[in-house]
């Protein structure tokens, strides 16, 4: 299931030029990823206190495909694929309208919040996610 954020281009996020920078492409999913993951119920904060994890990133792949401005008004999706016992990979996509601006493959680890070893994701978060078996 794909979930969708908004987000508005501000002129922090642009170089002198006025199109956006492109490592702010990367703050763009992480504010997805995040929604994402509050709007199935799970708080950062909560999970690493109450379940004793956290996901980190541990790899992205970004295609660039066409340059976002200042003030555009852009939608982030996150689309969860393939898990593993301690991993999950979303596809993510950011647009202006019908444009595609950027295409990224991202890798989440679930790690332990103390030690940052690999941990099992939680099945709560499985299930919300529709990728339990």
């Amino acid at each position: 299931m794909a979930f969708s954020w908004p987000v508005r281009v501000y002129w922090e996020d642009t170089d002198a030029g006025g199109v956006v920078y492109y490592a702010n492409y990367l703050r763009f999913l992480e504010r997805a990823r995040s929604e994402w993951l509050r709007g199935l119920g799970f708080e950062q904060d909560r999970l690493r206190d109450r379940e004793g994890v956290v996901f980190v990133v541990r790899r992205v792949e970004i295609d660039y495909l066409a340059p976002a401005r200042f003030n555009d008004a852009l939608e982030v999706s996150v689309e969860p694929g393939a898990t593993g016992r301690a991993s999950l990979t979303v596809t993510q996509t950011i647009r202006r309208g019908p444009t595609r601006l950027a295409q990224a493959n991202v890798k989440l680890a679930c790690v332990e919040a103390v030690s940052f070893k690999p941990a099992r994701i939680p099945a709560t978060i499985l299930l919300a996610t529709g990728l339990a078996p």
